[in-house]
């Protein structure tokens, strides 16, 4: 039986940037406004964190931002971000502190998805190995070494688990080295199959183009987790949320209310 009990999509912010870098080889020239999102899981055996956002010192703090935006890594400029979106504050919102958290699932190591979690440094912070590995590289400019300067208490996985019952680790890679997914088992409606970057977009999902950035230019990889992803909804009837997709991010947000 699951132990999850209610869950939440927050928006902790929003970049701007051209559609190729979330469809591979579609979209030139169209710019999209994509939502930066952490999902907070509330179970019988305490709060899980699905990804923790930017670190917002990069984006308030003039210099740190034009270190780490203001290059040619970064043509479209760094995210939007204001400080009501860090993430702990929008726990407030939830009557919660950061020190409420007790896991943070990293899906993967990039700096949207990964740089807040200098804020959680009390909680656990599960990330699989291979993806720890590629960030030490750094694989590619997406990852940033300096978001993990703070005390991290790591927790390196291998392979597929469960958090709780109810609430188990994907293995998804291809966008990076070892991305991971998230299903999880509501307990009245049907369970949500949370993409991570495996799937941007609806559009990744519905045509299976993989994403723009693919670990050593490896498609056929990202498009095989698309797929899985796609065969595991079938089997366990749960619905696939892209990650990126301000129109199904809006067709979803109920914040502070809650999924069941």
């Amino acid at each position: 039986m699951t132990q999850v009990k209610k869950f939440w999509p927050i928006l902790t912010g929003t970049h701007r940037y051209e559609k190729t870098l979330s469809t591979r080889g579609h979209g030139k020239g169209i710019i999209i406004n994509a939502p930066i999102l952490a999902y907070l899981i509330e179970t019988a055996n305490g709060r899980i964190l699905y990804d923790v956002g930017c670190d917002y010192s990069k984006i308030a703090d003039e210099v740190k931002r034009k270190k780490f935006y203001e290059n040619e890594d970064f043509p479209f400029g760094p995210p939007q971000m204001t400080e009501e979106q860090r993430l702990p504050n929008r726990l407030v919102e939830l009557g919660l502190q950061k020190e409420d958290i007790d896991v943070v699932f990293c899906g993967h190591l990039h700096f949207d998805h990964a740089g807040g979690v200098c804020e959680f440094c009390g909680a656990e912070v599960h990330v699989h190995e291979k993806e720890f590995e590629a960030s030490r590289e750094p694989a590619d400019a997406a990852y940033f070494k300096e978001d993990f300067d703070c005390p991290v208490n790591w927790r390196i996985y291998k392979g597929e688990y469960d958090l709780v019952p109810g609430v188990r680790a994907v293995e998804t890679p291809g966008h990076t080295a070892g991305h991971m997914s998230m299903l999880i088992e509501m307990p009245k409606g049907s369970p949500i199959l949370l993409c991570g970057d495996a799937a941007d977009l609806s559009e990744n999902l519905e045509k299976e183009i993989a994403p723009g950035l693919c670990w050593h230019d490896d498609e056929a990889m990202a498009i095989a987790s698309i797929k899985k992803l796609k065969n595991l909804s079938f089997e366990t009837g749960a619905e696939l949320w892209p990650n990126h997709d301000m129109r199904f991010f809006e067709s979803k947000n109920c914040f502070p209310k809650w999924f069941e």
